[in-house]
């Protein structure tokens, strides 16, 4: 069985797209009762930058340096990713992403 939790950058990304105060304080409580992991430090920064040049290279341009920083978090740290965003597979098919 395995857990679930979330990243601050996955965290603030999320809770920034409620537009309703009471659906941002509902999905806020939800998400806060989750591990919540800090994503971002000097070794996944530099890592984040290989890797967007490491698909670029493959003539693949990922749209959102937040996707690319997610998913080498998730690469870095052996977690599996739940998305529905085709930004990740690139990630998946060449540098071992793991999804849920």
């Amino acid at each position: 069985m395995q857990s679930i939790c979330i990243g601050d950058l996955i965290l603030a990304e999320v809770l920034q797209g409620f537009r309703q105060d009471q659906d941002y304080q509902a999905a806020k409580t939800l998400l806060c009762s989750l591990p919540i992991y800090p994503m971002l430090g000097v070794e996944v920064s530099l890592k984040s930058a290989e890797n967007y040049r490491t698909l670029r290279k493959q003539g693949i341009t990922i749209r959102k340096t937040i996707d690319t920083m997610i998913a080498t978090f998730c690469i870095e740290n052996d977690f599996s990713l739940l998305h529905s965003d085709k930004d990740f597979q690139p990630f998946q098919q060449l540098l071992e992403l793991k999804i849920v």
